[in-house]
């Protein structure tokens, strides 16, 4: 599979956030979306996911894929949980295929025994990341988009996130934004 992305364009209120943006996504690819605040990071994840028109350009699903839309897993730059369900239903509840038992043994590279089982209302912010992390490489789809996943975490937790998408990937490509192309030291880098 592959996604063509070509001269994207996507303004607000006449201000331009992207401009003749193009990128190729295929299979195996680690994709890092680089670029400060208010640079269009947000806004091309919403394009790829459908949930945001662009102004002009062309996406194209090339190969042999089988729906006519992007069957995407997406971690946002917010959580976005069920904050009444504990950890483990929060994985399991946008898959079925997913058992508590193995939503279990996943979380628990992550996160400590103590809370999976407590509302994700109570857990840190970047407990609550680890959860979404994990409910969406969980999730079977071709590619998988993660927002500014990493935004708060210190660098063990960063790491060990990174190795727990690298294992569950596959061979789908992965595509990451975050703020400096520093913080990665893997992928193909974009700066927008």
């Amino acid at each position: 599979m592959t996604i063509e992305l070509e001269n994207i364009c996507k303004s607000y209120d006449g201000k331009n956030v992207l401009n003749n943006f193009s990128l190729n996504i295929e299979n195996e690819q680690f994709i890092v979306i680089c670029g400060e605040d208010g640079c269009g990071k947000t806004t091309l994840v919403r394009i790829l996911l459908g949930l945001e028109k662009y102004d002009s350009g062309k996406i194209t699903l090339l190969g042999d894929y089988k729906y006519p839309y992007l069957n995407a897993s997406a971690v946002f730059d917010t959580p976005r949980l069920c904050e009444d369900f504990d950890a483990i239903t929060n994985v399991c509840i946008v898959d079925d295929k997913t058992s508590k038992i193995h939503a279990r043994e996943k979380l628990l590279l992550l996160l400590s025994e103590d809370k999976l089982e407590t509302k994700v209302s109570n857990l840190s912010y970047n407990d609550q990341m680890k959860v979404a992390i994990v409910r969406a490489m969980l999730h079977t789809s071709d590619i998988f988009i993660l927002d500014e996943p990493f935004k708060n975490f210190n660098q063990e937790e960063k790491d060990a996130a990174i190795k727990f998408i690298m294992s569950e990937k596959g061979s789908n490509p992965v595509v990451i934004t975050g703020k400096s192309k520093d913080e990665f030291t893997f992928g193909r880098i974009i700066n927008l």
